[in-house]
């Protein structure tokens, strides 16, 4: 980003729509909208008053053309999303509209935006920091109403406080050690490791509570990856379509039908799941199919949660074997499928088979049983020791990359201590610990690393 420029850049997304936004922040906004803004009013955009919304045209300065009716917002700084100078054009949607206006305020002293500049200067300029930063992007991609929660419970800086309090524990602790070492002939060394180790212990606790909120927390951001597995025509596409509710996935009775990897993203009370129809596993000699099994058993390895189907109206073969087997140490859920069919193999038996796995009998193709299923998919990841808190919850893989970090600083810390040990080697991990939580929120992050987050987001934004 070089300092002083004005960048501009469509914000909406593109194809027809009702209206379009072109947006401009930087010193020069107001100078180039003066240029380019003929208000209805007969005022010129310099004599506007801040904060306002002004109908007029967008004029070509070199040919006096009219190229759009539009609406002009005009926002002084500092109080705007970047902090600076920022003017944003509503415009008629389209194509053609929006690029002609953008093509005009480059053409007048503005530059095309990078990928997130617009977030990257608020967070530069100090209106917000890099995990609140981070939020925007989560609110726009946010697939369900918790997730976009989450992310703007994030973006108030529910995090964002926490982390703060921590490290603002940890420097009044580096005090006590900076003054315990400064100031040996008042023997206050003894009274600072009671102190150090209470305070390190508090902090440790802080942050395994919000580690224990990342596994939820990242499902609702990312979905919970969501693998069907079972033998050719065990029903796995009526499942995805009773699941869906719509008929995505093609259904026939002849097997390996699905011979390639078919992914619907769908909503269930507020959980994002990533649906996958994976190709039967089996045998085959067919080319086409064998490539869609073997990413079949590539996805498995990935998944968070299997789906595994059983034809309780037939026999249990070799595939069905070789599938139960797989699925042992994995974490699914066993259904039995096309219970509307008679039985041709012992229900009881079948469920000795799985001793320590959820079991639901359905029938995929009328509907019958996946309402239980939705129920234990929402227990499953809401359950236990996992917290559905959205005060804080983390949701970012960086974030709970560094949380970890930060922890096990801590941990050596509190060892260090308890073992006695100079005041100088318990002050190294200390400040590991308080690099570590600064990353989260940007104070201590390099360079790199901010442009490779803001590299992710959309220009414009």
């Amino acid at each position: 980003m070089y300092e002083g420029d004005t960048i501009a850049a469509i914000s909406t997304a593109p194809g027809e729509a009702g209206i379009g936004i072109v947006r401009m922040s930087g010193s020069k906004a107001f100078e180039i909208t003066q240029k380019i803004f003929q208000s209805s009013s007969g005022k010129s955009f310099s004599e506007l008053r801040n904060r306002g919304i002004y109908h007029g045209f967008i004029i070509d300065p070199k040919t006096h053309e009219k190229m759009d009716e539009v609406l002009v917002s005009k926002m002084r700084a500092p109080h705007t999303y970047t902090t600076e100078d920022v003017v944003e054009v509503n415009c008629h949607g389209g194509m053609i509209a929006v690029r002609r206006i953008l093509e005009l305020l480059l053409q007048n002293g503005a530059r095309l935006a990078e990928p997130g500049e617009f977030t990257k200067r608020a967070f530069l300029n100090g209106r917000m920091d890099l995990s609140q930063a981070e939020a925007v992007i989560d609110l726009i991609r946010a697939k369900t109403d918790k997730g976009m929660d989450i992310a703007l419970e994030q973006l108030e800086g529910s995090l964002s406080h926490k982390v703060q309090e921590m490290r603002e524990s940890i420097i009044h602790m580096l005090a006590h050690i900076e003054a315990s070492i400064d100031y040996p002939e008042y023997d206050i060394e003894e009274v600072t490791y009671d102190t150090l180790l209470k305070d390190a212990k508090q902090i440790k606790e802080k942050i395994e509570k919000l580690l224990e909120t990342s596994d939820t927390g990242k499902i609702l951001r990312e979905g919970l990856n969501t693998v069907i597995i079972g033998k050719p025509n065990v029903g796995k596409s009526s499942l995805l379509n009773a699941l869906v509710k719509e008929g995505r996935a093609i259904v026939t009775d002849i097997p390996g039908t699905t011979r390639d990897i078919i992914e619907e993203y769908i909503n269930i009370r507020g959980v994002p799941l990533k649906i996958i129809d994976t190709a039967g596993i089996r045998e085959t000699e067919d080319v086409v199919e064998k490539i869609g099994v073997d990413k079949s058993r590539e996805l498995i390895e990935k998944s968070d949660l299997i789906l595994f189907l059983l034809d309780v109206s037939k026999e249990l073969s070799k595939e069905d074997e070789l599938l139960i087997d797989l699925v042992q140490n994995k974490k699914a859920i066993i259904l039995f499928n096309k219970i509307d069919l008679d039985p041709k193999v012992s229900i009881e038996k079948l469920k000795d088979k799985f001793p320590k796995k959820s079991i639901i009998e359905i029938s995929a193709l009328k509907g019958e049983g996946v309402e239980r299923l939705q129920n234990e998919i929402v227990q499953m990841v809401y359950g236990g020791q996992v917290s559905i808190e959205k005060d804080g919850l983390v949701s970012n893989v960086r974030h709970k990359n560094l949380l970890e970090k930060a922890l096990n600083s801590i941990t050596i810390t509190i060892d260090t201590i308890q073992q006695g040990l100079p005041l100088e080697l318990i002050s190294v991990d200390l400040k590991d610990c308080w690099d570590y939580l600064g990353q989260v929120t940007g104070d201590t992050v390099s360079e790199d690393i901010i442009d490779q987050i803001f590299s992710n987001f959309c220009i414009g934004k």
